[in-house]
């Protein structure tokens, strides 16, 4: 078995698909739970963003979540404070703890 079959193996297996469906689940109610307190940031990232504000742009944390296709829309620094904070590609609110360029 190659380690593709093995990857493939792990993932299939029903506890971890039922593991990732409630990380899931936990990410997207702190999203909303988070959304009142953080929205402005993504409002913040979204003008920054249509006007070229490159300053506002620089301080956008760094942290991603492949699965999402978004990025931390809060500054650099925050995780001692809040978890990472955006929004899904359908507008839905999502929080995350960890990071990695193809964390998904």
């Amino acid at each position: 078995m190659n380690s593709e079959e093995r990857i493939a193996a792990i993932l299939s297996d029903p506890e971890v698909r039922r593991i990732g469906a409630l990380i899931r689940e936990e990410e997207s109610r702190s999203g909303q739970e988070l959304r009142g307190e953080l929205q402005v940031f993504q409002d913040r990232y979204e003008t920054a963003v249509r006007e070229g504000d490159t300053a506002v742009l620089a301080r956008v944390c760094e942290g991603k979540h492949g699965r999402w296709g978004r990025i931390c829309v809060q500054d650099t620094g925050h995780e001692t404070r809040t978890p990472h904070w955006g929004l899904t590609p359908d507008g839905a609110p999502v929080a995350w703890i960890g990071t990695a360029p193809d964390d998904d």
